[in-house]
């Protein structure tokens, strides 16, 4: 939500730069129609860059990282977001009714990581395991169980198999609920230390 706005802010004050720089040109310097025209749209492409090095620098300031270390992290980020998207995929298409709210938990919680991830890539460090391997494998077994599941006809030895695949899919799913845990630790150890400040000062007043 906050690249969108910032997205936003730097095409208006872009296109207002763009119209200005070719009023300016074209009557008060006179300029033809077309350099005018090729001023504008340099001039309005020069404060966008601007802009948006701008955000770029504050934001990298914020979240303490290199330019380097951002692009690494969205690098990721961007291969994480087409892996949820077959995750998605695979784990909607299981029709089976005991599996769906484990298929809507999982997927929220993949979710959830990749959300808070990209809103604050520093966090991403305390949560490589789900990018480098964690998503990769449930991926892979979800999408080998739709299959399965899918198929018409079931002898004993497909039924073996998708149970197999099943008890999996629950075992990474406590491990993607941990993983979640583990980019939350911070928030969840504030929220703890404010409670127990809460706390002392209930008690203070109570003794009063």
């Amino acid at each position: 939500m906050k690249q969108l706005v910032n997205f936003l802010l730097r095409s208006s004050v872009a296109t207002f730069s763009t119209g200005t720089i070719w009023l300016g040109s074209f009557f008060a310097f006179h300029q033809p129609f077309l350099l005018a025209s090729a001023y504008a749209l340099g001039g309005g492409g020069v404060v966008y860059l601007s802009i948006k090095g701008m955000t770029t620098h504050r934001f990298l300031k914020q979240n303490q990282l290199s330019r380097k270390e951002y692009q690494y992290i969205k690098k990721n980020l961007n291969e994480a977001s087409k892996k949820i998207r077959r995750l998605r995929k695979a784990l909607l298409n299981v029709r089976s009714v005991a599996s769906i709210k484990q298929n809507i938990e999982i997927i929220r919680i993949v979710n959830k990581i990749y959300t808070i991830t990209k809103n604050e890539p520093k966090r991403f460090y305390l949560v490589e395991p789900f990018y480098y391997s964690h998503l990769d494998s449930m991926v892979e077994i979800s999408e080998k169980y739709a299959f399965l599941a899918a198929q018409p006809k079931k002898n004993a030895e497909l039924s073996i198999s998708l149970s197999e695949t099943r008890r999996t899919i629950s075992k990474l799913a406590e491990t993607l609920e941990k993983d979640l845990y583990d980019v939350l630790a911070k928030d969840i150890d504030h929220l703890q230390f404010e409670l127990d400040v809460a706390k002392l000062s209930i008690n203070k007043t109570i003794k009063k």
